[in-house]
């Protein structure tokens, strides 16, 4: 454990040794991805195009993200951010980018009232089990954010702000209000933490990311059985690239068979053995 524990360390001095390799890996040429050290961050669009990013990271990350999305867009600030749903490591940046921008944050509506001061997360559950970051999680943060001044909710009609050939898709089960976002014509999904392509729970996988599809962090997932429909809606839309937040991103038909294989077997592939609700 305390070996465990040195080596996460050590992985995070890394990090924030390495300001200077904040770098965007593109997937196609209007979508590119961050790497942090817990999740990913998306940016859409083009370069020299308007864009927008979805999901924060961090708080800590904020001037690594800057340094990213200026190594891709130079001083162009992007239209908006939108947020797959409220964790600490997907939100936690967004204040400090949206004041330093200028621009709205979107989340879904189910979601708001995390962001905005009025309710806090339930605390990770440390006995889900599947490695140290599970263990930790009991330590995670999960009091309200206060974006009250910047925050918009999404509209209810699935359209995304800024971006016309994108809608989100309701994947809740993670979060009440948990989004992903999807471009039908060339099936481009963002997962956020509805499915992982690496297992969430385990601090090896951050280290060495080995990409196979998983269901959300264990640690964090409030509702199961709805976690589970929006899986079978995931597989329904047959993506061929998903960018998850936790993990790689995953294309091809390894990826489409581990899909459907968690859809199918979500109960025994996913669920917890032991939880403590």
């Amino acid at each position: 454990m305390q070996t465990l524990e040195r080596n996460y360390s050590d992985k995070w001095k890394e990090y924030e040794r390495d300001f200077d390799h904040a770098v965007a890996e593109e997937v196609i040429r209007d979508v590119a991805y961050y790497r942090t050290l817990l999740s990913n961050i998306i940016m859409i669009g083009a370069p020299n195009e308007d864009w927008v990013l979805v999901d924060t990271s961090l708080r800590q990350y904020h001037d690594r993200i800057l340094h990213a999305c200026e190594e891709r867009y130079g001083t162009k600030p992007p239209k908006a951010i939108i947020l797959t749903h409220g964790h600490f490591d997907h939100a936690g940046s967004a204040k400090k980018l949206a004041e330093h921008w200028q621009v709205p944050v979107y989340i879904h509506e189910a979601e708001m009232d995390y962001v905005t001061g009025k309710k806090a997360y339930p605390p990770g559950d440390p006995t889900v089990g599947g490695g140290l970051i599970s263990l930790l999680s009991a330590a995670f943060p999960t009091k309200p954010v206060h974006l009250e001044k910047m925050i918009k909710p999404l509209p209810n009609d699935g359209t995304i702000p800024h971006l016309k050939e994108w809608r989100y898709i309701e994947t809740p089960g993670h979060t009440p209000g948990h989004i992903s976002l999807y471009r039908e014509k060339d099936q481009i999904f963002i997962a956020g933490d509805a499915i992982s392509t690496e297992k969430p729970e385990s601090s090896w996988s951050v280290i060495f990311p080995f990409q196979h599809i998983y269901g959300p962090p264990a640690y964090f997932t409030e509702d199961w059985m709805t976690a589970e429909q929006s899986v079978k809606k995931i597989a329904a839309l047959n993506p061929s690239v998903i960018i998850a937040g936790h993990g790689i991103p995953m294309h091809g038909e390894m990826m489409q068979k581990e899909l459907k294989e968690l859809a199918t077997n979500f109960i025994d592939q996913a669920i917890p053995k032991h939880k403590r609700h």
